[in-house]
């Protein structure tokens, strides 16, 4: 099974890396819509979401027009700690000083610790039951089951990397819902 979402996930990063700016921006477009829909209905208090990685969704104009709708709105991104295996997260703004993490993505130097009410989480391969692949090291799933009360979590991808199954496993942790270029798709419970 685990040889199986390996090339799923593998798959589905490369088709997404594929994609030349004319594609990802037809893409993107509606996505961004959605998404701001969504978030204007849900109405976070603090919103976490992710440096952009791999040709994921870039989400960071959304977040920033969302912050300045509301000054008693936050954002953060992942910080996360190696050692521990666990994942916290680090209160953003546009102008925030930024360093990188031992992959190379941009977290913030310095911030409070916040916890998302709504959390933003991107999709390599996702199925229609919710469940993500992401990039193997499960601190989504450690997060959301450790948070409590545990984030609405928004599977945010292109329709690319939707498969049949996920093959998930016990400890994963499906999303409340996904996001895509085709619109909001609510996961029943």
């Amino acid at each position: 099974m685990e040889t199986a979402r390996k090339q799923l996930r593998r798959d589905a990063i490369a088709a997404r890396e594929a994609l030349d700016d004319s594609a990802r921006a037809l893409r993107d477009a509606p996505l961004r819509a959605a998404l701001a829909a969504l978030i204007d209905e849900l109405a976070p208090t603090v919103l976490g979401f992710c440096w952009p990685y791999r040709g994921e969704p870039d989400l960071r104009a959304l977040v920033t027009r969302w912050l300045a709708a509301g000054t008693a709105r936050r954002a953060a991104l992942p910080v996360v700690d190696a050692a521990t295996r666990t994942m916290r997260f680090r209160q953003w703004t546009r102008n925030s000083e930024m360093i990188p993490d031992r992959h190379g993505i941009p977290m913030p130097a310095r911030g409070a610790t916040l916890t998302p009410t709504h959390l933003l989480i991107p999709l390599n391969a996702f199925d229609a039951l919710g469940y993500r692949l992401g990039y193997g090291a499960g601190y989504f799933d450690r997060c959301l089951a450790a948070l409590d009360p545990a984030p609405v979590a928004i599977g945010v991808g292109y329709e690319l990397g939707r498969v049949a199954t996920t093959h998930p496993q016990a400890h994963d942790r499906p999303m409340d819902w996904l996001v895509t270029e085709a619109g909001i798709h609510p996961i029943a419970r």
